[in-house]
């Protein structure tokens, strides 16, 4: 296997998916899992989730291969406030191939700015993703 960088493109179901979560009107938690199909070099939608707490989320995280998952998040701000943002986290879990890393690692850039997310995380294993750090997380974006 080359050691170059891949970059892979999106499945255009994918990509209309992405589209309509983006702008999508309900008011309680969703998750798109997405993974890379590694024969075609394409990312693909692993599994889509409604009404998904973030306890429920961890749950879903493979502790084995990477994955992105794309949260949209009932936030409740200090101030009472209530926003949904999109975010993007990048699970990497330790002792995965090398191979595949670097094409998650090499996709994740333009997976990000394709769907025009600007929340970006990543964890090593699932057991990180809790409600306290995602909240701590998100509130550096006032």
């Amino acid at each position: 296997m080359s050691s170059s960088l891949v970059v892979c493109e999106m499945d255009e179901s994918l990509k209309a998916k992405l589209k309509k979560f983006r702008f999508r009107k309900e008011t309680n938690n969703a998750a798109i899992l997405i993974k890379i199909d590694a024969e075609k070099q394409i990312l693909i939608i692993e599994d889509e989730f409604e009404d998904i707490s973030v306890d429920e989320l961890r749950g879903e995280i493979s502790e084995h291969q990477p994955r992105f998952i794309v949260y949209s998040y009932k936030y409740v701000h200090d101030d009472g406030r209530v926003s949904y943002p999109l975010c993007f986290i990048f699970s990497s879990p330790m002792g995965c191939k090398p191979e595949l890393m670097m094409m998650y690692a090499g996709s994740k850039t333009k997976l990000v700015r394709d769907a025009g997310l600007t929340k970006v995380f990543e964890i090593r294993s699932g057991e990180e993703l809790t409600e306290e750090w995602l909240k701590g997380h998100l509130s550096s974006f006032h």
